[in-house]
């Protein structure tokens, strides 16, 4: 039974991580690489590398060509789940990006030979904007299940091994921005490196939001000399729990009661109102909270 468990989860992980790829390939292949848009990694290499070809380097051929030697390099600094996960999501995203870059360059074609017939010119931002969106919610599904899809993390990787004093965040923000300078020098553009800055951004901020969660919650610690009457109407109003932490005023040297509680948003006034309802004096301190795992919120 726990086979059968373990079978079925990896096989749900591996799904996942073929539709994040089905995604990027989609974000790459429609709002990027008609546009010259190339915000960071291997991606933007690729699609520099293709326009400079005049099309003679398909996109995900060439990053799965960049990405090979960077998976050997760095295989041994990454545990054997993660590197098959890594390999096969790397894979997957190169072989979607090349069979649907006919199709989507096809309606691009269309929909770009439309706007020159009525005078209209393509909202780059636009393009920049959804492109990150669609990127970060696939790279996200990706990173969330386990694999990446090489490139600049990879990179930042066996970087980090050899320079610990660097961080992941450092490096992959210079490997990128470094990526972003060549695709502007390539295509002679200031004006589309800008564009690429845009879409790394929104998507490096997207797959935060996929990777720690949405859902903000509020945690809030509450010192007062009625935190007993405090706690009671939290349990029973708001239906939250309330733990007790033991606290020593350092001016004061007297000992101190401080709740911790963690709740909704939408409960945040009342529990001002009622906090305030039993001790004006009280010393509240409000956090906001990224995800929470437990009862009364996600499993």
């Amino acid at each position: 039974m726990k086979l059968f468990k373990k079978i079925f989860r990896s096989v749900k992980d591996y799904l996942w991580i073929i539709l994040g790829s089905i995604i990027t390939a989609i974000s790459i292949n429609v709002f990027m690489v008609p546009f010259k848009i190339a915000p960071g990694g291997v991606s933007g290499v690729a699609t520099v590398l293709h326009y400079l070809s005049f099309g003679k380097f398909p996109v995900g051929t060439t990053m799965l060509v960049l990405n090979v030697p960077l998976f050997l390099a760095g295989i041994k600094f990454i545990g054997k789940k993660f590197a098959l996960r890594t390999l096969f999501s790397t894979i997957v995203l190169s072989l979607f990006i090349d069979a649907t870059q006919t199709l989507s360059t096809y309606f691009v074609e269309k929909y770009l030979s439309r706007l020159e017939n009525s005078s209209a010119t393509p909202d780059m931002l636009l393009y920049s904007i959804f492109g990150g969106l669609l990127m970060g919610i696939g790279l996200g599904i990706v990173f969330r299940f386990g694999a990446t899809t090489g490139g600049s993390d990879l990179a930042a990787r066996i970087v980090s091994h050899f320079k610990p004093n660097y961080t992941m965040g450092e490096t992959i923000l210079f490997i990128d921005c470094s990526v972003i300078v060549f695709a502007a020098i390539s295509f002679q553009s200031f004006q589309l490196g800008l564009y690429s800055i845009v879409t790394l951004y929104i998507s490096s901020k997207v797959i935060d939001a996929i990777l720690e969660g949405v859902n903000f919650a509020k945690a809030v610690l509450i010192i007062s000399d009625k935190s007993d009457q405090i706690a009671v109407r939290i349990l029973k109003e708001l239906d939250r729990g309330v733990t007790c932490l033991k606290g020593t005023g350092m001016y004061t040297g007297e000992n101190k009661e401080v709740l911790l509680c963690v709740l909704h948003r939408g409960q945040l006034p009342q529990l001002k109102e009622m906090t305030k309802e039993v001790d004006e004096k009280a010393f509240v301190i409000l956090a906001d909270i990224r995800e929470v795992l437990g009862e009364g919120f996600k499993k």
